[in-house]
């Protein structure tokens, strides 16, 4: 009966200390925010408004981006060319991808992630962009 109640004692014990307190580690400082996985176009406005420090790629082809309106401060990079010009984009702050309607932006995002970049989608693309009434730039 004795060697019973020791058996339990250390199974209880073993248990008890198996569930100890978790622990959270965090790399990123306290201050910085993270932005969602997703904005909408008025949020994008607002960072650029404030020159928040992100760099905007626009994965559409050159076509669109030269004649359909871009965002200004945007950086070309077509979808079907971003994985081999992964070494053209800055790993030390997030990339707000966008494109016409949110859908190969949110691809995009996907694959950067997957690299090890923080990505973030703009909802809705360049069409809820000029929709919005926010200026586009037409032209090379």
């Amino acid at each position: 009966m004795r060697r019973f109640f020791i058996s339990a004692f250390l199974l209880v014990f073993v248990m008890l200390a198996a569930c100890g307190p978790a622990t959270t580690t965090t790399t990123a400082p306290a201050t910085t925010a993270k932005l969602p996985a997703e904005i909408n176009v008025a949020r994008l406005k607002t960072m650029l408004d404030q020159n928040e420090n992100f760099f905007l790629l626009d994965v559409r082809t050159p076509q669109e981006f030269v004649q359909d309106g871009r965002v200004a401060q945007a950086t070309l990079i077509p979808l079907q060319e971003l994985e081999q010009r992964l070494n053209e984009l800055p790993t030390d702050k997030p990339i707000v991808c966008i494109c016409r309607s949110g859908n190969r932006s949110a691809a995009a995002c996907d694959l950067l992630r997957s690299h090890g970049f923080e990505a973030v989608n703009v909802a809705g693309g360049m069409r809820a962009w000029k929709a919005a009434g926010y200026p586009a730039v037409v032209g090379p």
